[in-house]
């Protein structure tokens, strides 16, 4: 009996060794084994297992030293398989995700961390509350498949919802999943946890986690002990050989897709997931993605409401369109509203909180005599200045942090950089406006500068919660899931920021945001306001009120449907990527006529093949790229066809992203 192996070093190709006399008659296929290459013991996964070679060996063959330890999750091998299928990428990929764990250690875990008896710290539950819990504890009893939505306004109390059913299912001995869209948020979620659920195991598992605990979750894995893993992207590819639960929170957020290819989406994989584990999945939001929502209508997702806040009332909502407002005292970005509105919150000692979602100083630096915009190298994107530690201006690429200081001159034509304009502006530059009116007041920062730098962010998010701080400046990192008390003003410096940014969910995605950050007002007081500053009047304004959203989501859904965009269609993006801009473009023209071609050929008449185009941002670390689009009833439908197109021989690299 012999396998064939291939290795979690990254060799690429299939090796074969001996299953040796004491494991004969075990089925070793999808298993994780100990062979010996040269001098070394080498981690490997066995792709196949047979009883004669494919072909006479020309070399000794050795044997397999043994098995690795691996979590028994006996469906974890066919969601990994349906995965690599999805994303069009080799099975070894999430293999190899797991290598640091198959090395040998000796882990402990903490006596009595967990107990199916620990008793549950929780708020009394509303009525609505009440419901959804007693639904989800129906279903933990059921082996059946059951997806539900948690639309809960912004401060119902979701996360009473959450620990209720985390703790029931940990009680029945069995693992609980919480994903969250980023890992500041994962950080804060997993105190707040502890506190409510004491004597459970709850385990960070994301970027930020020491090897010691991730090791510590793989070792509770080994043991199938019943634990609350919580992160971002890295859990759902995990074996998980009790799992009983998933909760995703922010499920509307795009955060849950990775940014690198394969371009994994972690919701949709927990989603996958839950279906071949047969239990119950928990989306929660304020804002449902209106996909989700069209799941609960033509699926039989099960929806359930939270309406009412947990305490404090809705902030009144208040639109200024920029364009038309008189001359300002300060600054053209502080409206008269916004300044009397601060001032009074300031004389009240309540907090604020003000939202801007571009970082750095300004967008952009150009000059004034002949129009010349400073832009990065290696990326086609300009670049964006930033006040570093000594207040000087750097300007930095957001995409491959490239660096540079203030230039004296002009590149093109030399003139002295007393002619530069700096265009937009950023959270930097929003700061230094904010001291200068209110001098005496508190201002802190929180944009991805800030909250990268785990520490820092901790300690600003803290000090806001205390009241120790008057103004928060901030982008999308405070719109999320932080529930500070003091807050009774938010203002939104520009609130059409992202609605024209050319995607099909758009508006959509800057209606989330915009809800999300406004229910930061008001969580425990009577009156609160949000005042939201705008360049153009928009259709979206009418929907900030929260209670408003299902109706903007039912326009939504007809707009879809009679456009054909998800989730009415799947959207499949082809990304071709080369470094030389004529290879990528002569690479994507023929890789859009083969595909054409392929389709006829197919009997595929009822998709459509869009691009080649040309993306806003179409390089980026001096690589080209290219993007056709592919509309289709069902992925299925396309699926061959993209192998298909995966299998010319192209210079380029091909990537492919699903939605």
């Amino acid at each position: 009996m012999f396998v064939y192996v291939k290795l979690l070093n990254g060799f690429s190709k299939t090796l074969v060794y001996k299953i040796p006399e004491k494991m004969l008659g075990q089925n070793l296929h999808h298993t994780c084994v100990l062979v010996p290459l040269r001098k070394k013991k080498i981690s490997a996964f066995v792709v196949a297992q047979t009883k004669e070679l494919r072909q006479p060996a020309q070399f000794e063959i050795k044997e397999i030293i043994g098995l690795k330890p691996f979590p028994k999750d006996s469906l974890f091998h066919s969601f990994v398989q349906k995965t690599a299928t999805l994303y069009f990428t080799d099975s070894l990929f999430f293999y190899k995700k797991l290598r640091q764990f198959l090395k040998k250690r000796e882990i402990t875990l903490p006596e009595g961390a967990i107990s199916s008896n620990d008793q549950m710290q929780a708020n009394t539950l509303t009525d609505e509350q009440t419901q959804a819990v007693e639904y989800i504890h129906q279903t933990l009893t059921k082996d059946a498949f059951a997806p539900i939505v948690l639309h809960g306004v912004t401060g119902s109390g979701k996360t009473e919802v959450y620990k209720a059913a985390m703790h029931k299912t940990v009680s029945q001995g069995k693992t609980v999943l919480f994903l969250l869209p980023e890992v500041s948020l994962a950080l804060q979620f997993k105190e707040r946890l502890k506190q409510g659920l004491p004597n459970i195991a709850i385990y960070d598992f994301h970027s930020a986690t020491s090897p010691k605990e991730k090791k510590t979750v793989w070792q509770a894995l080994l043991e199938k002990k019943p634990i609350i893993i919580v992160g971002v992207h890295l859990p759902v590819l995990l074996p998980l050989p009790n799992l009983g639960l998933i909760i995703i929170d922010e499920e509307h957020e795009m955060g849950f897709e990775e940014k690198k290819h394969p371009k994994l989406n972690s919701k949709y994989l927990a989603i996958l997931r839950a279906s071949l584990h047969k239990i119950p999945i928990v989306l929660g939001s304020a804002t449902p993605s209106v996909q989700t929502l069209h799941a609960v209508q033509h699926k039989g997702w099960q929806l359930f409401r939270l309406t009412k806040r947990f305490a404090g009332t809705f902030p009144t909502i208040k639109t200024v369109l920029l364009s038309q407002q008189p001359k300002r005292r300060a600054s053209f970005w502080i409206s008269k509203e916004l300044e009397t509105a601060l001032a009074e919150c300031l004389v009240n000692k309540k907090q604020a909180i003000i939202f801007l979602n571009r970082r750095g100083y300004s967008f952009f630096i150009q000059c004034k005599p002949c129009g010349f915009v400073v832009t990065c190298p290696a990326c086609s994107v300009s670049l964006t200045s930033h006040q570093n530690s000594s207040n000087d201006l750097v300007l930095r690429c957001h995409y491959c942090n490239y660096q540079r200081l203030m230039p004296s001159h002009c590149d093109n034509c030399k003139a002295d950089k007393e002619h530069f304009l700096t265009k937009g502006i950023g959270t930097q530059q929003l700061v230094e406006i904010l001291h200068a009116i209110f001098p005496k007041a508190k201002i802190a920062r929180a944009d991805l500068d800030i909250t990268s730098k785990k520490n820092v962010w901790v300690h600003t998010a803290a000090a806001f919660e205390r009241g120790e701080i008057d103004i928060l400046v901030g982008t999308k990192s405070i719109t999320k899931g932080y529930h500070f008390p003091g807050v009774t003003l938010v203002g939104i410096i520009w609130g059409d920021l992202h609605a024209h940014i050319p995607v099909f969910n758009a508006v959509e995605q800057c209606l989330q945001q915009l809800i999300q950050v406004a229910g930061r007002a008001g969580r425990e007081h009577t009156q609160s306001c949000v005042i939201v500053q705008t360049m153009h009047e928009h259709e979206l304004f009418k929907f900030i009120d929260e209670n408003n959203y299902l109706t903007f989501a039912e326009q939504e859904l007809l707009a879809r449907q009679e456009t054909w965009y998800p989730p009415y269609c799947r959207l499949i993006q082809l990304e071709i990527k080369h470094k030389n801009t004529l290879q990528v473009d002569k690479d994507a023209k023929k890789l859009f006529t083969m595909l054409h071609e392929y389709a006829q050929k197919l009997g595929l008449f009822s998709i459509s093949i869009l691009g080649p185009v040309t993306p806003p941002i179409h390089k980026i670390q001096h690589v080209e790229s290219r993007h056709i689009f592919i509309k289709a009833h069902q992925f299925q439908d396309v699926q061959k066809l993209i192998a298909l197109g995966l299998q010319l021989s192209l210079k380029s690299k091909i990537f492919v992203q699903v939605t």
